[in-house]
């Protein structure tokens, strides 16, 4: 992710020629590198990577994902391995389900492609404590990410485990062909390695020397870590990487995570980067000398359960990627970057082996060429954001526009440029529930979350006089930790008057507040934040009042030096304040008798879980809405088909999901985003990108839909059960499946356009018009010009009941326009599915 603001997988893309797929694995794979290229067997590779993590997904969703992947031009799929995961207890360790690593890595290799695994084993990418298990961080001694031995014995322990496991089935390309030809240690800790100091520095060497000591036979990587000891190769990561060199020159130019859109914050709008910039800081990387290009994320994925970090990490991690949260294919942008990968794979001798000249045309306007004496391939760029350029290369003038690159693999003819997007645009839509006999409303009971022994009693499971922090207290074992204390006042104490508050100096996380078994109030705060002050007057009585307060964490912090110091929980001071006149008088309660209590009654007794005893008691009728720590349940169909499936949280307040006992995340569709700051039309891809730039959903439910793998649901009867944290209404609850709305595309005259329902049947078109029609997807219409025959009726019987269809643009087939003659037609079709 941001190099500068967090972590996250790169994602390597490499082009794997046919024969070679299908001879990838049949003998030992050598792989080596010089400041040119990586090479494989001998050849110089250009390579095309791109990021899934599996723990964002499902097993199940694996082959489909990985296939997507080749088949969108992909070489390697890249994975950072998640520690906490992995052991989520110090020696007891987890590779089932979607932690199943080596499966993992064995579909990739069933795929014929190549593996790149990040090992870390920081992680970052938004999850939560960036991939590190906090009984790490509670070990007596030890400080993370520093020359600590505590800490690096734990390290190497763990890296040990992963690179053993590799070994044993052979996944290593120097193995005999496994599939994995990079592997990384640590993550972008040259971004925040500043105030570790020389112990810092220490680590980074130990760290370089305690992964080449492994010989695992391939190269090992450290992202963005300008100072990358040898023989560990350093690389790039951010929106651009083509001024990027490495710190060897026997290294190649590596670019390990392409930011292909930008992850969410609760609270946050949605980020959108167009695939004209994302094909343009590709084609921009490899016209200056790339060799390895990956695409973080190339799917993004689910953060299921409590895996979301930030804090305040959304559970979605779409991302933005070229194949969407549920599998979907995000176009235009995976076709419109499937084209540059054909076109860079078809000169990949010439970029690896050919002479480079550049030649200046002034303005960010430059032209590459790479010869060698088989022949010549040019990439003509213009990094200027406002102003198109013509360019003369060998006699020929050519048209580039603003911010783009234009490739030519014989230096003569252009066969790709980055801002002309010649793929379909696809309308992915949801559809209700459309299982037989399923009811149109879900039909619900419900349960109090039982919090009598915590507000009224005060009872715990352990206390001290003090404090703690709430990773300390809780170990990460639940997002819920209760402090409780006691007081006794008199009326004759300093602090007592008509004026009374209870002031909590809180972490930047959610606090529920309770006095004497009484509601008093919340707060939280924004992502970004970590720490505010909660104060609310309070009525107290004379003698013993219980101060119990309820801290809720949401994703542990996951990047920054020094983040796993980051306090949560109820910080302090805490403070009872008295008010008389100006006159402010406060008592300290820091350091009374506290007494603790981890997780909620109804998650300890495991309610959301078909098989707990305890999950009875439920309620038919009188059904609560908008009260606070409420269960509620109720049964559902499988929804037809085979398209994804989507829970619609409309009208809840903050909680979590599970279906058939799956956690599926968490969900906060009462946080809207942010009302200002969203973008009124359609994205320029012009000019250098940032998550600011092209915004949306202002105003709306950061989140409102939460991913259903269908490997959750039964073929019958499923159960879906929610806790309410904050108050809400369930009666919008529904189960919707997403699909194909509609597709559209722009093609000008001379190429040919493809339009496909990606395996339904096209059931009608919408719109076409050749001339010069006008618009977006959803409101084309008709530009001053037109051609003679009606395209509407060409479109319907070459397209109409198929899957997909092809059709020349050309005056033969739709008729000459009266467009003026320097006008170039174009022909945009809207096709509904």
């Amino acid at each position: 992710m941001a190099s500068s603001i967090f972590c996250s997988p790169a994602s390597a893309v490499l082009f794997c020629l046919a024969f070679l797929a299908l001879n990838l694995f049949s003998s030992a794979t050598i792989v080596s590198h010089d400041g040119r290229a990586i090479t494989i067997d001998g050849k110089r590779r250009v390579l095309l990577s791109g990021s899934i993590h599996y723990p964002r997904s499902t097993a199940e969703m694996w082959p489909d994902l990985i296939r997507k992947s080749k088949e969108g031009g992909l070489d390697a799929i890249e994975t950072y391995v998640f520690w906490n995961a992995h052991e989520p207890t110090r020696r007891q360790y987890d590779f089932s389900g979607n932690l199943d690593l080596v499966r993992f890595i064995k579909t990739i290799q069933a795929e014929g492609l190549y593996a790149v695994l990040r090992i870390g084993p920081y992680v970052c990418a938004e999850w939560n404590y960036g991939g590190f298990p906090v009984w790490l961080h509670n070990l007596p001694d030890v400080e993370l990410r520093t020359a600590n031995k505590v800490f690096m014995n734990e390290m190497q322990n763990f890296t040990t485990l992963i690179v053993d496991m590799m070994k044993q089935e052979k996944l290593f390309a120097s193995q005999g062909g496994g599939p994995i030809i990079i592997a990384q240690i640590e993550n972008e800790y040259g971004n925040v390695m500043g105030p570790y100091g020389a112990a810092g520095k220490a680590y980074l060497d130990w760290c370089a020397n305690m992964a080449d000591s492994l010989h695992i036979g391939v190269p090992w990587i450290m992202c963005q870590q300008s100072d990358a000891p040898q023989p560990m190769i350093d690389t790039c990561n951010g929106w651009y990487c083509d001024s990027f060199t490495p710190n060897n020159p026997n290294s190649p130019k590596m670019w390990t995570e392409n930011w292909t859109g930008w992850f969410k914050s609760w609270g946050d709008k949605d980020p959108l980067r167009t695939a004209e910039d994302l094909a343009f800081s590709v084609a921009r990387f490899f016209q200056t000398g790339g060799t390895f290009q990956n695409y973080y994320m190339y799917h993004g994925g689910t953060n299921f359960g409590r895996t979301a970090g930030g804090p305040y990490i959304t559970t979605t991690y779409d991302y933005n990627a070229p194949i969407d949260e549920y599998g979907n294919l995000n176009q235009p942008k995976w076709g419109h970057l499937k084209q540059l990968h054909d076109v860079l794979h078809s000169i990949e001798e010439t970029l690896t082996h050919g002479n480079i000249s550049t030649i200046d045309y002034n303005n960010s306007v430059t032209a590459t060429i790479y010869a060698t004496e088989k022949g010549s391939s040019c990439f003509l760029g213009n990094a200027n954001a406002t102003s198109d350029a013509t360019v003369d290369l060998h006699g020929t003038k050519y048209t580039v526009p603003a911010w783009s690159v234009s490739i030519l693999p014989d230096c003569k003819s252009v066969a790709y440029n980055t801002a002309k997007v010649k793929t379909q645009t696809t309308v992915m839509i949801k559809k209700k529930n459309q299982a037989e006999d399923e009811p149109s409303s879900l039909k619900w009971s419900w349960r109090p979350e039982n919090i009598h022994n915590t507000v009224r009693l005060g009872k715990g499971h352990f206390q001290t006089h003090q404090l703690l922090d709430q990773k300390d207290a809780a170990n990460d074992a639940s997002d819920y930790l209760w402090y409780m204390t006691s007081v006794h006042l008199k009326k004759n104490d300093p602090i007592w008057s008509d004026n009374m508050t209870l002031r909590v100096n809180g972490s930047g996380y959610i606090l529920h507040a309770y006095i004497n078994g009484e509601y008093l109030g919340s707060e939280w705060a924004k992502y970004g934040i970590f720490n505010y002050v909660f104060e609310k007057s309070v009525k107290l009585k004379p003698g013993r009042n219980l101060i119990s307060l309820l801290s809720v964490t949401v994703g542990l912090p996951n990047y920054g030096a020094m983040y796993d110091l980051i306090e949560a929980g109820v910080v302090g001071p805490v403070e009872l304040v008295g008010y008389k006149g100006d006159e402010r008088i406060a008592k300290s309660l820091s350091a009374n008798k506290w007494s603790y209590k981890i997780d909620l009654n109804g998650l300890d007794n495991q309610l959301y879980s078909l098989d707990s005893s305890h999950a009875s008691k439920w309620q038919e009728g009188d059904l609560p809405t908008n009260r606070m720590m409420t269960w509620y349940k109720a049964t559902f169909k499988a929804p037809l088909g085979k398209d994804p499936v989507v829970l619609d949280l409309d009208g809840m307040g903050k909680g979590f999901a599970w279906v058939n006992g799956h956690n599926i995340g968490r969900y906060w569709p009462s946080y809207l985003a942010e009302e200002d700051g969203c973008s009124t039309e359609a994205c320029d891809y012009r000019g250098p990108y940032d998550n600011n730039k092209c915004v949306f959903n202002c105003g709306k439910p950061t989140q409102r839909w939460y991913h259903v793998p269908r490997s959750f649901i039964e073929n019958d009867v499923n159960t879906l059960i929610l806790f309410e944290e904050f108050g809400g209404n369930p009666a919008r609850v529904n189960f919707q499946t997403v699909s194909v709305g509609s597709v559209s595309g722009s093609v000008i005259e001379g190429d040919t356009i493809e339009l496909s329902c990606h395996g339904q049947p096209i059931s009608a078109i919408e719109f076409a018009s050749f001339g010069d029609p006008q618009g977006t997807p959803g409101s084309f219409s008709k530009g001053s010009c037109e051609a003679s025959k009606n395209a509407v009726s060409i479109i319907e019987k070459a397209c109409v009941g198929k899957e997909n269809c092809k059709i020349e643009v050309s005056k033969n087939v739709f008729g000459s326009t009266n467009c003026e003659s320097s006008h170039v037609n174009t022909l945009i079709v809207e096709a509904l599915c």
